[in-house]
């Protein structure tokens, strides 16, 4: 066994991966995905109290001889994410890395793979954002990266935060017109794609804000406390796609309040990698818009790190190197 392994700072991660690099691993996983040679580990969750909670996700590729996990803890004062891969070949550990970039982008490379296999109109080039928090940024550049966006509708209700954040997408993408929007109706009117990314605990956002045919990434509420969507959006939805359906079945409000614990209600929901290896999404509701809802699994966070690590292979200036040594015999009592 190897005696060393890499520890990467959230820097390292961010230099080795942009974003558009990001959505072509994450796409690539999905079709791993979609062919049952990488699977993931259903999400441990834990309430900590004060709204806090423990996270773990899993997943492996044995094809591609690595499997990992991503552990963190959220908290009202922060949160801090760490992630460790493996090799499945020697069980040696190949990397720890910090990994809350890392999950900011594996979550919007997410919404972009999503975005781009339900926005089948490669000509639409405008959206509505309702949120301005630090997943929102992500998010509009993501899809920007796979519908070129000429024009972007933000909303917020802190009218400051949301003036400021505006100011800040513009000076980022400055051949996209960004319109700070008065209302949550001024955003969307009209708007063939619409991102929320919120830290709601009710339900806030109801189907006639979707203009006919519309796109909805609903992508902010991925804890049982939180919700984002009335009910009224999955009867307007033709297509609903997840990430998961496991992690959603299990921790989506929006969803368990909706279809419930009968697996037949369930048939209708796609997965984002069946829909990828099958060409399209299939219609299985009789309205007009689509619906993508992203909640975090084990594969997307594998995608990145595996990357990640590949790169940092080849780059000895930007990993902390981290002896590994072997079991230490166990002691009957301090000496």
């Amino acid at each position: 066994m190897n005696d060393t392994s890499f520890w990467l700072t959230e820097d390292a991660v961010s230099r080795l991966v942009p974003l558009e690099d990001a959505i072509e691993a994450l796409e690539r996983s999905l079709l791993e995905s979609a062919d049952g040679t990488a699977f993931n580990v259903p999400k441990a969750l834990g309430d900590v109290g004060n709204g806090g909670a423990m996270h773990c996700l899993g997943s492996a590729s044995p094809q591609a001889g690595v499997c990992g996990f991503k552990t963190w803890v959220h908290t009202g004062k922060g949160a801090k994410a760490v992630y460790s891969l493996f090799s499945t070949d020697t069980g040696q550990l190949l990397a720890m890395m910090e990994a809350n970039t890392l999950g900011q982008l594996r979550t919007a490379a997410m919404t972009a793979v999503g975005t781009r296999w339900l926005v089948t109109d490669a000509s639409v080039s405008e959206m509505a954002v309702i949120g301005s928090g630090k997943q929102a940024l992500g998010q509009i550049l993501a899809i920007n990266a796979v519908r070129p966006l000429s024009r972007i509708r933000i909303w917020s209700p802190n009218a400051e935060r949301r003036k400021q954040f505006v100011e800040k997408v513009g000076h980022i993408l400055r051949n996209s017109e960004v319109i700070d929007a008065p209302s949550i109706e001024a955003a969307t009117e009209g708007a063939p794609i619409v991102t929320v990314v919120t830290r709601a605990t009710q339900p806030f956002f109801p189907a006639r804000l979707l203009a006919p045919g519309a796109h909805l990434n609903a992508v902010g509420a991925i804890l049982p406390g939180n919700a984002e969507i009335f009910p009224d959006v999955f009867e307007r939805a033709k297509a609903i796609v997840v990430d998961d359906i496991t992690n959603t079945r299990k921790a989506s409000r929006e969803f368990i309040d909706y279809f419930g614990p009968d697996d037949a209600n369930w048939t209708r929901i796609q997965p984002l990698s069946k829909v990828i290896r099958e060409g399209e999404a299939k219609a299985t509701g009789t309205g007009d818009i689509t619906l993508f809802k992203a909640m975090g699994m084990g594969l997307s966070d594998l995608a990145i790190a595996r990357l990640v690590h590949e790169r940092a292979t080849g780059d000895e200036n930007i990993a902390i190197r981290l002896p590994l040594t072997a079991p230490a015999p166990i002691r009957l009592k301090s000496e």
